[in-house]
């Protein structure tokens, strides 16, 4: 189990020690959602909360869009994970995951790309 306050570091490490397992059990060729119900699995018996499919609501003047964005993990309430199974983890991805750390005011997230056969160089942390 962890302490009751941990940083996001700490999390993020735990969470990539996670995801290379899941990827050395699985390996590449799956479906994005397969690879994040291992993972919540995984990161659950380790003792971390974990929500997936996190609905984002965005606010503009008096309209309120209760489904804006839908993040696919949020660990400890600190970390989002975005899961991708593409050749490269381009701009895009990244833009996408800048936009819910501004509009969760969270730091850190990663990108994680599990259809490479070695996971390890294809984690990309983003920090706002």
């Amino acid at each position: 189990m962890f302490p009751l306050s941990l940083n996001t570091e700490d999390i993020a490490h735990t969470t990539i020690g996670c995801a290379i397992e899941v990827h050395k059990n699985l390996g590449p060729g799956l479906l994005e959602s397969t690879y994040q119900k291992c993972l919540s699995y995984e990161l659950t018996k380790v003792g971390l909360i974990v929500e997936e499919e996190v609905l984002l609501p965005l606010r503009y003047k008096e309209i309120e869009l209760e489904k804006a964005y839908r993040i696919d993990m949020m660990i400890e309430n600190k970390l989002i994970i975005e899961n991708k199974t593409v050749e490269k983890i381009t701009d895009v991805h990244i833009a996408q995951l800048l936009t819910y750390l501004k509009l969760t005011e969270n730091k850190l997230g990663l990108i994680i790309n599990w259809k490479s056969k070695i996971l390890k160089g294809n984690i990309k942390r983003v920090i706002l």
